[in-house]
């Protein structure tokens, strides 16, 4: 009993502590994507070159991974679009272990259900 008091003291502060850590991921998050893609564009413009045949590009994680690895323009640009769809995908995996910590499983349901409703759609998208 004198646990779920001082947990629920503590309540308040530890939600304020996850959301400004949750807060300073997005952000993380933004600015790498944002540094990223403007590697590549300058990376672009001074070449000139993409590094891929006109009008192809990566597609798919494996390609993508394999043009940042060769350094081409289009895969930096592409991988830094990639860490912007993800941040916020991120998030929602990082609150899945927060609502279960606290164990409110109500919103770890929620939370997982969103999660797997994401994840199937990056495999839809994908295939088609």
């Amino acid at each position: 009993m004198a646990n779920h008091e001082n947990s629920g003291g503590d309540a308040p502060s530890r939600i304020a502590d996850v959301e400004l850590a949750i807060s300073k991921m997005l952000r993380i998050g933004i600015v790498a994507a944002a540094a990223v893609i403007i590697i590549g564009l300058v990376q672009f413009l001074v070449t000139g070159v993409s590094g891929y045949p006109d009008g192809t590009y990566p597609l798919g994680f494996r390609a993508i991974w394999e043009g940042l690895l060769d350094m081409k323009s289009v895969a930096v640009i592409e991988t830094g679009l990639l860490i912007l769809i993800l941040t916020p995908v991120l998030r929602v995996f990082v609150s899945l272990f927060v609502f279960w910590q606290e164990k409110d499983y109500r919103f770890v349901a929620i939370t997982a259900t969103v999660f797997i409703i994401l994840v199937i759609s990056f495999l839809l998208g994908k295939a088609g």
